[in-house]
């Protein structure tokens, strides 16, 4: 069975997603205090990575503070870079890289500057990897759903995220490289 590593496992997303791709792979949670390249090498060799780990906070440009910022780009992208670079000498040759990101990236909306920055610095960072990794035809991939779904609230509902981050597993993605995807409700 395969090997997944995943960030963010534990949250609200993971509660859906973790189950649905247990079904098909052997997943390892990485924890927010986990050394990534620790956790990683015991796990090898890893077929993929899914990054689901992320944070939000609203502010607009004026009114968000230094740590806002700094915050934003810790949870959204910091976390990305340190397990993908933990990860990318232990991943399989034709292995995947799944990301979550934002829809927020394509509508700029007013009032969520650090956070639309940080997962754009995500979303560029999915695309030069995506490079990157051609040659060994690993795949790297962002998901960028509109708000996520929990109970009655509007949004993408957590189980269609789970259901296209492992389509992006599977064999049948495997010419899907360096995509990022908007998702609707």
């Amino acid at each position: 069975m395969n090997t997944l590593i995943i960030t963010g496992g534990t949250g609200v997303l993971g509660s859906v997603v973790v189950p649905r791709l247990e079904r098909e792979y052997r997943c390892v949670l990485l924890r927010r205090d986990d050394d990534p390249a620790a956790v990683i090498g015991k796990a090898s060799p890893v077929y993929g990575l899914v990054h689901l780990a992320g944070g939000f906070a609203m502010g607009a440009v004026a009114d968000s503070d230094e740590a806002a910022w700094t915050n934003m780009f810790a949870a959204n992208l910091m976390t990305f870079v340190n397990a993908a670079r933990a990860a990318i000498p232990h991943l399989q040759p034709g292995g995947r890289i799944v990301a979550i990101s934002s829809r927020a990236t394509l509508e700029t909306p007013p009032g969520m500057a650090a956070y639309v920055a940080s997962k754009t610095a995500l979303n560029v960072t999915i695309e030069v990897l995506a490079k990157e990794l051609r040659a060994s035809k690993v795949t790297v991939n962002a998901l960028l759903p509109n708000t996520l779904k929990e109970g009655t609230t509007p949004g993408v509902p957590l189980e269609n995220v789970a259901e296209a981050i492992a389509y992006l597993l599977s064999a049948a993605a495997a010419n899907i490289t360096g995509a990022l995807i908007p998702m609707n409700a």
